[in-house]
Formats: C-alpha cells, sequence, structure tokens
C-alpha cells in the first residue's frame, strides 16, 4: 500500500539545552561517586522519560529535603531552590550538589545585587513554578513581587515606586514577556531590568525556530512534558505564527492521528528537557505512516557546555 507523501519539518535548534545536559550529567556522576541512592529534590529536569531512566539507575525524587535521610547525597534540580533548602541542608551536615541551570543562578544573583542597592523587585513568571519559587525564595518575603499577565501589573501594590527592578523566570514567551515589561515600563518609568535578557538563549532560539517553521506546517507536535514551562511555550508560539494545529506530545504513543488525517506537512520540535531518542521516536512514527520527506528548519547553531560542579570532577 502506498503511504501518503509527507513533509516533515525538524525545527533546529530543538531539544535538550546546556543546562539539562548538566544536571543530568551532574546526577549520573554522584551515582558514580557515591552509589545509590542518590536523592534529588524534584524533578531534576521536567521529562518523565528522563527521570524514569535516572529513578532506574538508583536516583530517588523527593519533594522536599526533609525526606532525604541526613547520611545520603542530595542533589537540587535544575530550576533552582530558595536559599532555605541549602541552608537547611548545611545545617543537617547533608552531602548537596546544586544542580541549578548557570542561567537561573544568573538571576538569582541579579536580585541579589538590586536588593542590595535597595530596590524591590518585580519578577516575571508562572506562579509555583519551581524557577519562580526558588527566585523569590532569594530573597527576604515582600522583596519580589511576582506578575504573570500585563494586567497584573496595574494591580501591583510597591514599596516606592522610584525603586523598582525586573527579574523573569527564564523559560517564558519571549512574546509574552515583552508586553509584560512594557506595561511595567509604562506604570514605572524608572523601573531597571537586566543587563542581559533573563530568557535563556534555548528558550529564545527554539521559540525562534518555531516561528520560521509555523507557517509552513499544516500541523506541529512539540516534545515534551506537560510541566515543562518551556515546552508549553512552544506550542502557544507555533498557534500564534500561523500553525492551526500545535499539540504537545511526551511520546510517540500520544499522538493523535485521526486529528492529523489528511496533512501534507508537519513540524516537529522538542523542549529544552526532552532528550534526542524521544524525538527519533516520533519521527520514525511519521516515516511508518507516511513517505516522509524531512527538511531542517535551522534559525540558529548552539554550542554552549556548563561547567559541572567541582565536587563531582575527576582529578586530572
Amino acid at each position: 500500500m502506498t503511504k501518503p507523501p509527507l513533509t516533515l519539518y525538524l525545527a533546529a535548534p530543538r531539544g535538550f539545552c546546556a543546562g539539562v545536559d548538566r544536571a543530568i550529567k551532574i546526577v549520573e556522576m554522584a551515582l558514580e561517586k557515591w552509589g545509590a541512592p542518590v536523592f534529588v529534590r524534584h524533578e531534576i529536569v521536567h521529562n518523565k522519560f528522563v527521570v524514569d531512566g535516572l529513578r532506574a539507575k538508583g536516583a530517588v525524587f523527593v519533594e522536599e529535603l526533609d525526606e532525604v535521610p541526613g547520611d545520603r547525597p542530595v542533589i537540587f534540580s535544575a530550576h533552582g531552590v530558595p536559599k532555605s533548602v541549602p541552608a537547611a541542608a548545611h545545617a543537617r551536615e547533608m552531602i548537596y550538589v546544586d544542580a541549578t541551570c548557570p542561567l537561573v543562578s544568573k538571576v538569582h544573583i541579579e536580585a541579589e545585587r538590586h536588593h542590595e542597592n535597595g530596590l524591590q523587585i518585580v519578577m516575571i513568571g508562572h506562579a509555583g513554578h519551581p524557577e519562580t519559587v526558588g527566585t523569590m525564595g532569594q530573597l527576604p518575603a515582600g522583596e519580589v513581587l511576582l506578575v504573570e499577565v500585563p494586567e497584573d501589573v496595574a494591580r501591583l501594590q510597591v514599596r516606592d515606586p522610584g525603586k523598582l527592578a525586573f527579574v523573569t523566570q527564564t523559560t517564558l514567551s519571549v512574546d509574552d514577556t515583552a508586553a509584560v515589561v512594557e506595561a511595567l515600563k509604562a506604570r514605572f518609568p524608572g523601573i531597571v531590568g537586566p543587563h542581559k535578557e533573563d530568557i535563556c538563549y534555548a528558550t529564545t532560539n527554539r521559540q525562534e525556530a518555531v516561528k520560521a517553521m509555523a507557517p509552513r506546517c499544516d500541523a506541529m507536535l512539540v516534545v515534551g512534558a506537560p510541566n515543562s514551562s518551556n515546552s508549553k511555550r512552544l506550542v502557544e508560539v507555533g498557534a500564534r505564527a500561523g500553525c492551526a494545529y500545535a499539540q504537545l506530545v511526551q511520546r510517540a504513543s500520544d499522538i493523535d492521528w485521526r486529528a492529523l488525517e489528511g496533512i501534507s506537512s508537519i513540524g516537529i520540535t522538542a523542549g529544552a528537557s526532552a532528550p534526542d531518542v524521544l524525538i527519533t521516536e516520533v519521527v520514525d512514527a511519521f516515516r511508518d505512516r507516511f513517505d516522509v520527506t524531512v527538511e531542517q528548519v535551522v534559525t540558529a547553531e548552539e554550542n554552549v557546555e556548563f561547567k559541572v560542579p567541582r565536587v563531582l570532577r575527576q582529578p586530572a
């Protein structure tokens, strides 16, 4: 039986970013150094496949530090943690390794510097997301105010309108964030912004690739987890950029084939915490059903690499 033709646009860059790659390596190296079990506070990255793979090697994932025995090492996830968490680990004399993405740590440092300069911080982010919780937890209560959408800006109650700065979660929609920043600057003209945009290079690059790809596609799939902020933003960006059908899938088994009946082109991308094996799995699923021609949509080249913490490095 002849397979229908399908042009498959593959976004580049896609998938793992340097911060995710580093965080996974940290867990693997900790298992090599200390043996199982190694505890991880919160999912190391937001991807079930990755977490299940590390769990099979001996990682134990918990939500709070008090679930970790005092005689076992614990790793803090790539999203970052409030200052109270390492302080509690230190008080218990625990071995701990911080896998916070360096670009998230940059935002933490920015917030602290603004605070030292007497500024109150406005954070643009999603309430309850681990990264937002971690960033807000760098400073005392009340020193970081959260906004999610432009409408929130009008409701802000600040200590001094002339002494404000803003930071952002690193995995937000570039366009949505720009609208919130515009609202902040309109209400507080003197508000201080970051020296360099807080939204990370990987988030920005993946969104730009989707914007370039979306108008060419009848449909688009984003490989990623439902609790992955950057993956969900890719779906939204794709829909806004002109793709009539944009959906998030964790695995090839999640693809809704009925919704894709009659398509002649599909765009595939992946969030920053989705491994290549899952992207390949999705592409292979289309090869099984269609006569696929693959076209890469390249909008940036990435060669960023972050070092692992000194405590895990092998002696030279």
